[in-house]
């Protein structure tokens, strides 16, 4: 996966758009922070990632999923794009996403974008 397929499926949720942050490509939510490129240039920085979570992400595939001493407090993980399941990126931004957008705006993309029925 690369930035530019983040990008082109963040810009198919409400209210994304482009910025910068720490001198890195970043995508903002109705004014608030969605992801950035972490320093590395092939990290994506995900936030909202809960530690317990974290840390299961980071066992079951290190190749993919790391921190750094800077997020060790701070519930982030980082994904590493070419190795990523794009699903799972899909995943973490969207629930950025869904925690930066007004009342408003949810309700009408659940309306429009009924979750799947899982079996």
């Amino acid at each position: 996966m690369t930035y530019e397929e983040v990008r082109a499926f963040a810009f198919s949720l409400p209210g994304v758009e482009d910025s910068t942050a720490y001198g890195r490509p970043c995508l903002k939510a109705h004014g608030k922070f969605l992801t950035r490129m972490f320093e590395d240039g092939i990290s994506l920085v995900c936030p909202a990632v809960p530690f317990d979570e974290r840390e299961m992400l980071v066992e079951a595939e290190p190749e993919t999923f790391h921190f750094t001493d800077h997020f060790k407090n701070y519930a982030y993980v980082l994904v590493r794009l070419p190795h990523a399941d794009p699903a799972v990126v899909r995943g973490l931004v969207t629930r950025q996403w869904r925690a930066t957008a007004p009342k408003k705006v949810l309700k009408l993309w659940d309306e429009t974008h009924p979750a799947p029925i899982s079996a």
